[in-house]
């Protein structure tokens, strides 16, 4: 019986088996909306500065990246990446430069990102 896999009903009626919760199901991290409005809100402000030109997302079972360019070059120029398996300990936000080095890192996607924004300056 602790074994049975459930049964559910979908919209058309139709039955389909869901695995069970012991059994291995690759789960993709994302971004959710909020997240992904604020590092877009960035990322237009840069554009419109003519810093960045290019990004790719990329979302595994393992961690959520925002990939930044500069240039269509082969390497990102920044990555945002959301790793929740660092959530407990140093946070699961960090910015990282492109040589490796983690700019940021933490338990909050604004103060992460504060890191990228451009300091504004004088008339």
């Amino acid at each position: 019986m602790g074994d049975a896999e459930p049964i559910i009903l979908s919209r058309r009626g139709a039955v389909s088996v869901q695995p069970a919760a012991s059994s291995p199901v690759p789960l993709k991290i994302t971004f959710d909306r909020r997240e992904l409005d604020r590092i877009l809100d960035l990322y237009g402000r840069m554009v419109a500065q003519g810093e960045w030109r290019d990004y790719a997302i990329d979302f595994t079972r393992d961690k959520a990246v925002f990939a930044v360019y500069r240039r269509a070059m082969d390497m990102p120029l920044y990555r945002i990446e959301k790793d929740p398996r660092l959530a407990r300990r140093q946070g699961m936000y960090a910015v990282i430069s492109q040589t490796g080095h983690i700019l940021k890192r933490g338990h909050e996607l604004p103060r992460v990102l504060a890191v990228l924004e451009k300091p504004l300056r004088g008339i």
